[in-house]
């Protein structure tokens, strides 16, 4: 219960429960006044109690189709699937379901708009240019994008409208910024040669990202991508459809060509199978688990042997030494298990202690996770997950290389 009641929830009187006028979601104020007098959620201070109620965010959410060809189109089977407020367990909406028919048509416009399409063409500042501005909208619509990237993948608002949405827009201005800065190189050569190496796209990209980071995975995948002059068929993870279809269709009001960039909600063993398989991509790039990784290695390789880059995270050490402030440790070590409901790839989750670390050290009141989102992520947690991560927790203390006298965790 005390987790239900942490002042820092998304849903809480200091997040969205009152809800503001609508036209002072698009200001950066209005975040800000968001934000402020929020607990600190990654301290281990007790948390004031806030009344929290079931509610509806203020976004609307707009687009549930898929994005084909610079349209929002129904499913071919017309299937759909709900996309649930892991908060209250209702749905937010129903998404339209790819299938290999769909990622045949998705890989078709893209593969077009890269052979036949202005994109590839363009200049690499005139592509600049529509990254850049397309930056411009996710700034502007900050509010909306963090609103819906919290109701569907149940963030703590401040965590979306103050890091994750302002890091994505950030991105996308990093890598147009790189977009005019790809040069080629003249190899020195024996004999009277000229030898030159010039940089071109790869062509078609199919990118699959997951649901812990929706909108940055976007990012950081789409942008380079597109920054190169390709074209991309995206599969969102089916967890977190939403912020995904939203800002592709701002990509498309900054002035993107219709078919460079398609996305596909979708399931791993249709939509993001027939991805990884078809003849027509030319490049995957997957953030995911490590089982995942190898199917997706073993589907590339079994069809046109398309270079894969995968990103399957991995945990951090964290060390507690004999002389070690166990106070202090305690709190450094909150913030790798509770940031993102301990959902990060690169977090400091497996703990080794020297012997002298006893046991009733780290039983400690103080690593009570007070402070922390309600609004947790946790129906993206499948039971295969659960245990898979349990697994891994346990594996971490068993190979630890000294032995901590603490229990593993059950």
């Amino acid at each position: 219960m005390a987790a239900r009641r942490a002042a820092s929830s998304f849903l809480s009187r200091r997040g969205l429960l009152a809800k503001p006028p609508a036209d002072s979601l698009l200001g950066a104020d209005n975040a800000r006044r968001l934000l402020l007098g929020a607990v600190d959620r990654f301290s281990t201070a007790p948390a004031a109690a806030a009344d929290e109620q079931p509610i509806k965010p203020p976004v609307e959410v707009k687009y549930t189709q898929l994005l084909i060809n610079g349209n929002f189109v129904d499913a071919a089977s017309g299937r759909t699937f709900p996309t649930v407020d892991p908060r209250t367990g209702e749905v937010i909406a129903r998404v339209a379901e790819g299938d290999a028919e769909d990622i045949e048509r998705a890989v078709a416009a893209a593969r077009r708009a890269y052979d036949e399409g202005p994109w590839p063409r363009m200049t690499a500042y005139e592509r600049c240019r529509v990254l850049l501005r397309f930056a411009d909208l996710m700034e502007r619509h900050n509010d909306e994008i963090a609103a819906l990237e919290s109701w569907d993948g149940g963030k703590p608002l401040e965590q979306s409208a103050g890091g994750e949405v302002p890091m994505a827009t950030r991105c996308m201005r990093y890598y147009a910024g790189w977009a005019d800065k790809f040069h080629g190189m003249v190899v020195p050569a024996d004999g009277p040669h000229h030898v030159q190496v010039l940089r071109e796209p790869i062509g078609v990209a199919g990118q699959i990202i997951p649901w812990n980071f929706p909108l940055l995975m976007f990012a950081w995948k789409v942008g380079p991508a597109l920054a190169c002059g390709n074209a991309v068929v995206l599969k969102t993870a089916e967890q977190t459809p939403l912020s995904a279809l939203y800002v592709a269709s701002l990509l498309h009001e900054a002035g993107l060509p219709d078919g460079v960039l398609n996305v596909v909600p979708g399931f791993g063993p249709t939509a993001g199978a027939a991805l990884c398989s078809h003849m027509g991509v030319d490049k995957l790039a997957f953030t995911g688990s490590t089982g995942t990784g190898k199917i997706i290695l073993e589907l590339a390789a079994r069809s046109n042997l398309k270079p894969v880059t995968l990103e399957l995270g991995g945990k951090s050490p964290f060390i507690v030494m004999d002389d070690a402030d166990v106070d202090q440790a305690v709190e450094l070590a909150h913030r790798p298990l509770f940031f993102n409901q301990g959902n990060a790839a690169a977090l400091g989750l497996g703990r080794s202690c020297t012997r002298a670390c006893t046991t009733s050290s780290w039983r400690s009141p103080r690593l009570a996770p007070r402070g922390v989102s309600s609004a947790t992520p946790s129906r993206k947690v499948l039971s295969r997950d659960l245990r898979s991560m349990a697994s891994s927790s346990r594996r971490s203390w068993a190979t630890s290389s000294r032995a901590s006298t603490a229990a593993p965790p059950s």
